[in-house]
């Protein structure tokens, strides 16, 4: 599922300019290469990065910018100032950006040579001013970039080039990411609505409709044997936990086989790595899809129920950030509260419909009567979350504008078994507070969906909305509701 982006490359552009003669701009590219090459090395690096030649001119550093515009497997572009670079000569080429633009303001030496510096050192390594130059100019021109000090052999800033990376791999996904939605969103729900005109101005995305009985033309064009054999993958994989008698726990499950072969091929059909469904719309279907989307998430597919195709987004972009990583990423809901004084907790969970790539042990596969969508029992997984730092965020249609909205969490063990609730769980403790959080949460306007995390911090999310300039507000440690307040009005002008 992430294949398409096993190409992706970020090009390195080092600065400088003719003014300082051939020997100096030999020993510029020189350095420029080395750090390159110590970066791919350090294997921190989600992605290769390709060292450029020296830009010294206002002709050549818009060729380079427009050729990484249209160069597919370009996924954004680093630069550097290694001596001092007039920043005019950028105007131009910055003026076409259109990927993801990192500053790395470091220098080539770790440390100053007391002993031996002199004016030759001092003209050569001029980044301390020469990146200044070059953020001016970034600066006035309003452009979407992020800055990262530090010297490039230390492992804390190869760590944020990484982050920085993988948020912008989420753009690359973006683009020409396609939201397939089997129905309509939720009938009469507000917040899984929106304008999808905008998203694909805005995002990349395309949520096509395609009505369900698309899908169960699909289904009913499975092979028997390829649901056998997937059959075989789940006992594999999964404990099967016999809650009614076997042959009746076969055939339900072989029907979420059924509707997970029958996804994955349709949306290999139409392009689409990501989805949504609505239990108001099962025309032609025995069973809500539960196991099935647990599998497509599991495997990579973005997710959301009941016809939220902008969760089903940010779950796949979820996924395409957190790849490679420790954790996993999943569809959620915040469903009910723990509200205990001194030990407030927040339940998520979803009907069915919850990622095993957030398990804490291995999930049992169980039958059990879904009393929504009129349907068959369906098939589904069974777990508790794991505990650890995590995040859930949603992307909400203002109607001005498009706003993810962050809280930071930390998942609990449960205080007790939850003995007779046959869904996927993971209980949190918001940060600050359930309290605090929630109000904060609810003044912000945020979904009752969210695409859940435990594989990487707030960053990556704020990265992201930073690049595609969109609003992004974070509820974490130090949120206060009077601070968050005042948040809200100012962003409200800022993007009016």
């Amino acid at each position: 599922m992430m294949k398409h982006l096993d190409n992706l490359e970020f090009w390195f552009l080092t600065g400088s300019q003719d003014l300082y003669g051939e020997e100096p701009l030999r020993q510029v590219a020189a350095d420029a290469q080395k750090i390159v090459d110590a970066l791919n090395s350090s294997k921190t690096l989600p992605f290769k990065l390709v060292c450029k030649p020296v830009q010294k001119a206002a002709a050549q550093i818009r060729a380079t910018i427009q050729q990484a515009g249209s160069d597919d497997t370009c996924g954004g572009v680093v630069c550097w100032m290694h001596t001092f670079s007039p920043s005019k000569m950028w105007i131009n080429g910055l003026s076409v950006l259109s990927k993801p633009l990192l500053q790395l303001h470091t220098q080539f030496n770790e440390r100053i040579p007391f002993d031996t510096i002199d004016m030759d050192f001092m003209n050569l390594n001029q980044s301390a001013h020469g990146d200044r130059e070059f953020g001016h100019i970034t600066a006035r021109m309003d452009l979407p970039r992020t800055v990262i000090t530090g010297h490039w052999s230390h492992e804390e800033t190869q760590v944020r080039i990484a982050s920085w990376m993988r948020s912008a791999a989420g753009i690359a996904e973006s683009r020409d990411m396609v939201i397939a939605r089997f129905g309509d969103n939720m009938r009469d729900v507000a917040v899984t609505d929106g304008d999808k005109v905008e998203a694909m101005i805005k995002l990349g995305w395309s949520v096509p409709y395609y009505g369900i009985g698309d899908l169960v033309a699909y289904c009913n064009n499975v092979a028997q044997s390829d649901i056998d054999s997937l059959i075989d993958e789940y006992r594999e994989h999964y404990d099967f936990k016999f809650s009614v008698s076997e042959a009746v726990f076969l055939q339900q499950t072989k029907e979420q086989a059924r509707i997970e072969l029958a996804l994955q091929s349709f949306l290999g059909d139409v392009g689409a790595r990501a989805f949504c469904t609505n239990f108001q719309d099962l025309h032609g279907m025995k069973q809500l899809p539960g196991l099935a989307a647990q599998r497509m998430m599991e495997k990579g597919y973005g997710f959301a129920g009941e016809g939220d195709w902008k969760t089903a987004a940010m779950v796949r972009l979820f996924k395409v950030m957190g790849a490679g990583l420790t954790g996993g990423a999943s569809f959620m809901e915040d469903y009910t509260y723990h509200m205990q004084r001194g030990a407030m907790l927040d339940l998520g969970a979803h009907m069915l419909e919850v990622c095993p790539s957030i398990a804490k042990e291995k999930p049992t596969l169980e039958v059990h009567p879904l009393g929504i969508g009129d349907r068959e029992d369906p098939a589904r997984l069974v777990f508790d979350g794991r505990p650890g730092q995590a995040l859930c965020a949603a992307i909400v249609d203002m109607g001005n504008r498009f706003r993810i909205v962050v809280s930071e969490v930390e998942a609990v063990e449960a205080p007790e078994a939850f003995k007779r609730l046959p869904v996927a769980r993971i209980l949190w403790k918001p940060l600050p507070d359930l309290v605090t959080a929630s109000e904060a949460w609810i003044l912000a306007g945020g979904g009752h969906h969210t695409a859940y995390t435990d594989s990487f911090g707030v960053e990556f999310v704020r990265t992201f909305a930073e690049m595609v300039n969109i609003e992004c507000v974070v509820i974490g440690q130090e949120t206060n509701i009077p601070q968050f307040r005042n948040e809200l009005r100012w962003n409200a002008a800022a993007y009016r």
